[in-house]
Order: C-alpha cells, then structure tokens, then sequence
C-alpha cells in the first residue's frame, strides 16, 4: 500500500532529482495509485515482469519506463523499443544489442562498480573511461551518465557516492563531453546520494507502508 502522505513526501525531494520508483515488488493498481500521485517513472529489474505491467498500464501515457536491474543480454531484444531509460548497460555485448536492435537513441546510464564487489555488476571504476570512449561511437546510445548501487554495510555512503561524481566530473573533463546525471540513491540512502548530486533516486519501500 502506498504511504498515505505520499504528496508531502514528494514535496521533500528537490525539483531538480527524478523520483524512479523501484516497483519490483508492486502490482499495477498500486503503480496507477503512484501515478495519480505525480510518480510517473517506474523501474523495472525483470523483463517478464516489466513485460506483463507494460501491458496492463498502456494506457497510461504520461509514464517512463526504466529499467534498473541487470539485463541479460538474450532479453535485452524483448524490451529494448519499449523502456526510456536503461541505467544499467555494463558491457559491450550488450551495447552492441541496443545499437543493432534499438530504433532511436535510447538514453543510457553506465553502471559503474565503485567498491569492486565479488560477484555485483558493473564496470570497474578504473575501466570507465575507455568504456565510455568505446561507447561514443554508438549512434543509438544515449550516454547520460553513471549509475551506482552502494554497500549497504558500509559507513562511508557518501564518500561512495562522492567518488562516482568526482569520477563523472574528471571523464566530462577528460573526454570533453556532457554527462548529466547520476543514478545513485535508494530508500536507505538516497539522502546522502542527493547531497552528491544525484539526479536520479530509485526509490522503493520507503514510498509504500
């Protein structure tokens, strides 16, 4: 169930930082019920059930689809003319899919492995700027910028995400071209990833009760 001050919550977020609810776990009548609320972008991690809501909620035109979770790249041709948003593309393969198969640009967030996490997603930090060079030549990427998912256990949260921006700022610099938002931020910690510059919260059961 949507929390009931969901207005006044929205209202706490700054202007300038899109709320993406995580809606993994919701239903389509609650996704309309957060819609009628003013949260129209909804992310998505599993493509059967992205898919299915897809479907259910075409009717509903104003809504962004985003697809937050890990693609698998033999999925990736179910859904790629479908989202608006990818903020998870961590290798060629699958870059290369989204070039052959996506019929316009599709605006794309790099996910970047900041802590180097066994078995996480994700481009190493030290690899991403000759990924993000390779990147550049594809017409139907989209490169807005990087994406992040924190260590939940750890205490230096906002230095993980002070580290993805500083990384941003030095490969605009370096590549002289225009990145413009951050991903990063969930309901535990999206505080921290705003005071950093996120522009992009995922945001999931802090927005239900």
């Amino acid at each position: 169930m949507i929390r009931s001050d969901i207005q006044n919550f929205i209202t706490t977020i700054p202007t300038n930082v899109t709320i993406v609810a995580a809606t993994k776990y919701v239903d389509s009548n609650d996704m309309r019920r957060l819609a009628a609320s003013g949260i129209t972008n909804f992310g998505e991690n599993r493509v059967d059930s992205f898919l299915k809501k897809y479907e259910e909620l075409s009717d509903l035109k104003d809504i962004k689809w985003h697809f937050i979770g890990h693609l698998q790249r033999n999925k990736a041709k179910q859904i790629i003319n479908k989202i608006d948003c990818l903020h998870s593309l961590d290798s060629l393969d699958l870059a290369k899919i989204i070039e052959k198969n996506r019929s316009t640009p599709l605006d794309t967030f790099v996910e970047v492995s900041i802590n180097l996490e066994e078995n996480k997603n994700g481009v190493p930090y030290y690899e991403v700027k000759e990924f993000v060079k390779k990147l550049l030549a594809y017409k139907n990427i989209n490169l807005v910028g990087f994406m992040m998912m924190a260590v939940k256990s750890s205490v230096n949260t906002n230095e993980q995400f002070h580290k993805l921006k500083v990384l941003k700022e030095e490969i605009e610099n370096e590549l002289n071209i225009k990145l413009p938002y951050l991903s990063m931020g969930m309901s535990d910690d999206y505080l921290f990833a705003i005071k950093e510059g996120a522009t992009h919260i995922r945001l999931g059961r802090i927005l239900f009760k």
